[in-house]
């Protein structure tokens, strides 16, 4: 009877423990539950915190990248003045230099010309000389310039996306000005002061880091070079529909193709002025070859048709006189080579009819620049080319099939670069603008092409065929790169280029290789390959806090 009475009281102990830990464990489990909520909830916003912002980072890009694309001549919305019809339609909204060109073709903000694109939402006021928070004012501009809006010379435009009534992106203003040090915050000339009233300039052959805390920067000279080109700077605000803001900020420089190659002034005396390339044919770096041409109708011709007066230049040209192979039949007699004759470099002035002669070394303070004489110097000038081209193409490739379907007319130029091989065989068209090869071209002198054609990386020019075509403009050959495709270690800073080849063997006649002043550098009526920005380099990029 007692062991009875003992079972039943442990079993009263243990009453209601199974209910215990069932409610324990939902309590656990509905901790865990909570904060697995609470993760999501937080991982949720995070998500949407980040999506925004990335939204607004690249809203702001996309303000700037339509600034920076407007500020092209060649863009249907430009915001410059150009030579050839139809003109921008907001030419004169940035003032653009006087005097002789390039300065006519490039940008001349002075320290108060502050302008804005604005791109305001539907119903809504974007006023950036405001101070009314709602019309999203401009308050980066003050703290980088020392001075207020209210006494700039504001001009504003609208959005392209406004203009066509579409729904782009969220960035709400862009401004275009001048840049200094103090904006900058950069002491480029290492002087110890942030100067706030001298614009700075961007120069390709600056580059002393040593010297200069971002080379190519400098405060404008008193007598610049036609190497050197403004700065400016491009800031975009955008603000999301929460309210968040970014602001990105971008330096570009105009890359113009024709300041980037020559040196000031331009020797020998008689060189057309803007001539631009020292020869119909240049050949740069060691051990080059020359050979043909295979006929005697074959012309390199250096008398310029388009300049009235000084009109001769070389017919070809090599950069090291000691270290070139030529292999040609047709050099005597040196009909083929109109021109400076082998004197003309050392004439006090120009001769007063064609020359004939052999082929001519550059004289001893070359017309290239030192950029343009070693291999990673070529190097980065063919990557700003392929960042700015029309179109860029990876070869093998063929004329016909690749190059047919552009479109390319006397007022539609266009930037052309093959990654490779390019053949032009059987192509009995005409080209116009500027082509870049890096790897070999093989030449039907039956196609035409009136402008500038580089061959730089492999630096092969052959011609097997005979034809009725030929070059308007000018060539230049390179040879950068070894058969691998790497690029040649320099043994020194100055004698660095590989054997550049030029090959011409066909029999039968062909117009040549004739310089042509026009279809480098361009006339009212129509554009060279030269002669305007072909981008507008970007030379730093930075965000700007939001206060």
């Amino acid at each position: 009877m007692k062991r009875g009475n003992h079972i039943r009281s442990n079993k009263q102990s243990e009453s209601g423990a199974a209910l215990l830990i069932a409610i324990f464990a939902l309590l656990l489990i509905s901790v865990v539950a909570i904060a697995m909520v609470v993760s999501q909830g937080t991982d949720s916003a995070l998500a949407g915190n980040y999506r925004t912002s990335t939204a607004g980072y690249y809203a702001a890009v996309a303000g700037l990248e339509e600034a920076r694309g407007r500020l092209m001549s060649k863009n249907p919305n430009c915001l410059v003045s150009r030579l050839t019809a139809p003109n921008c339609p907001n030419a004169g909204f940035i003032p653009m230099g006087t005097g002789t060109w390039p300065s006519t073709v490039l940008p001349a903000l002075q320290l108060t010309d502050v302008r804005y694109i604005l791109n305001p939402g539907s119903g809504e006021t974007v006023d950036p000389t405001s101070s009314n928070p709602n019309y999203y004012p401009d308050k980066e501009y003050q703290q980088e310039f020392g001075w207020s809006l209210s006494g700039t010379n504001v001009l504003t435009t609208p959005s392209v996306w406004t203009g066509i009534g579409q729904t782009g992106p969220q960035y709400k203003w862009v401004r275009i000005n001048s840049v200094t040090e103090h904006a900058l915050n950069l002491d480029v000339d290492n002087d110890g002061s942030m100067d706030t009233a001298t614009m700075l300039w961007y120069d390709p052959a600056y580059v002393d880091s040593s010297n200069n805390p971002r080379p190519g920067l400098l405060p404008k000279p008193l007598v610049p070079q036609p190497t050197q080109v403004q700065a400016l700077e491009l800031t975009a605000l955008a603000v999301m529909p929460n309210g968040s803001q970014r602001v990105l900020q971008y330096v570009v420089a105009p890359f113009v193709l024709s300041t980037q190659f020559s040196n000031p002034p331009v020797p020998p005396a008689g060189t057309p002025q803007n001539a631009g390339f020292p020869a119909a044919l240049t050949l740069a770096g060691n051990g080059v070859h020359f050979t043909g041409p295979g006929t005697s109708t074959f012309y390199i011709n250096g008398n310029d048709p388009c300049a009235t007066s000084n009109n001769l230049v070389y017919s070809v040209a090599y950069t090291n006189s000691n270290d070139v192979t030529l292999n040609s039949p047709q050099i005597t007699p040196a009909a083929n080579y109109l021109g400076f004759p082998a004197s003309g470099p050392g004439s006090p002035s120009p001769p007063t009819s064609p020359g004939v002669g052999t082929v001519n070394p550059l004289p001893a303070n070359p017309m290239l620049r030192p950029n343009w004489m070693t291999p990673s110097g070529l190097d980065a000038v063919v990557q700003d080319i392929t960042k700015s081209a029309d179109v860029v193409l990876n070869g093998p490739v063929t004329a016909n099939t690749n190059l047919t379907p552009l479109g390319m007319t006397p007022n539609n130029p266009m930037t052309i670069v093959v990654n490779g091989d390019v053949d032009f065989n059987a192509w009995h068209q005409v080209g116009y603008g500027l082509l870049l090869v890096t790897g070999n071209l093989k030449w039907d002198p039956d196609a035409n092409w009136e402008g500038l054609v580089l061959v730089i990386g492999q630096g092969n020019f052959t011609s097997t065929r005979g034809g009725n075509g030929g070059i308007d403009g000018a060539v230049f050959i390179a040879k950068t790169r070894d058969a691998s495709g790497n690029l040649l270690s320099p043994p020194n800073l100055t004698s660095s280029l590989g054997a550049a080849s030029f090959s011409e063997t066909a029999s039968g006649s062909a117009k040549g290789i004739n310089y042509n002043s026009c279809w480098l550098n361009g006339t009212p009526a129509a554009p060279g390959a030269l002669t305007y920005p072909l981008t507008y380099k970007v030379l730093s990029f930075r965000e700007i806090p939001v206060n």
